[in-house]
């Protein structure tokens, strides 16, 4: 498959998933692209599609769990400064989807705009954000979204309104388009109360999770009533391992990786907690995480 023919950037072959996971496990891709702009994308759904080859979009690879016998698919990476960048437009900001959280907080953050450090400390990507509608117990980015701009399977590029997306709690309908970017609106404050604010959101997130290891955040949604990781936590579950991986005893809903974890350590762990938690308390906790087959 002559790749070279129809792309500008270099398409890599058998490459491991494990270098772009945060908890640092996955087989390899059958194929990885890293467009170097829209056109280049384009071009790639175009050949993708022509071949009959899986697509999936990977953001920084936090909340993603891939086999060790990796994925029969062509894995795309918009990391390229094409989908890194953000604009200035009054009290909103247009941001592209390869943007990482922290980088659009800083560029909100220089420009005086408050409203998203309630995100800050949250590993990932500004697309795989609105994909799982990322936030915190009590806010989500959808929050702050205008409008989504979107290109389907057919090449077509879109721009959704907030109204045309369904959110929900750590999920939208985002998930079966390629997001290129959003418009967020934020509003006029001063440099230092936002400075503090982010500071404050770090704070909390470096008590109460645990970064000791690699990890692909919080493995399970917050069933109503106690946390996912507060039901872990009355289980006993804390410091339980299977393998190389493990229970965090900061923070029970985050599985770690202590250095040669498989995916099936994960998923079984993952499946003991799950069968646990439901004996004591009748509580059927749904992963957070995306578990690829």
């Amino acid at each position: 498959m002559n790749w070279q023919k129809d792309l500008k950037c270099k398409a890599k072959q058998r490459e491991p998933l494990s270098k772009h996971t945060t908890i640092k496990i996955g087989g390899n891709a059958r194929f990885f692209f890293e467009p170097c702009g829209l056109d280049d994308l384009k071009s790639l759904i175009k050949a993708l599609k022509r071949y009959k080859i899986p697509i999936l979009i990977l953001g920084a690879g936090s909340n993603i769990l891939a086999p060790d016998s990796g994925v029969d698919a062509a894995v795309i990476k918009l990391s390229s400064g094409y989908f890194r960048n953000a604009s200035l437009d009054g009290n909103c900001i247009n941001v592209a989807a390869g943007m990482p959280l922290s980088r659009m907080i800083n560029f909100a953050y220089l420009n005086s705009l408050s409203g998203i450090e309630f995100l800050s400390g949250i590993p990932g990507t500004l697309g795989g954000a609105l994909a799982m509608n990322a936030g915190t117990k009590d806010r989500d980015i959808s929050e702050t979204v205008v409008s989504v701009t979107v290109l389907d399977y057919n090449n077509k590029i879109r721009v959704l309104k907030k109204k045309e997306i369904a959110f929900g709690y750590r999920k939208s309908s985002l998930s079966k388009y390629i997001i290129l970017g959003a418009r967020i609106r934020l509003k006029k404050s001063r440099k230092g109360l936002i400075k503090n604010n982010i500071a404050g959101y770090l704070t909390i997130r470096r008590k109460s999770q645990d970064y000791s290891k690699p990890s692909a955040g919080c493995i399970f949604k917050n069933p109503p009533g106690l946390s996912a990781g507060k039901l872990i936590d009355m289980c006993g579950l804390k410091g339980v391992n299977i393998g190389d991986a493990f229970v965090s005893s900061v923070h029970a809903n985050f599985i770690l990786n202590a250095g040669a974890a498989t995916f099936k350590d994960v998923t079984a762990l993952i499946n003991l907690v799950k069968k646990e938690v439901n004996r004591r308390f009748k509580v059927r906790l749904e992963p957070e995480v995306k578990i690829l087959k």
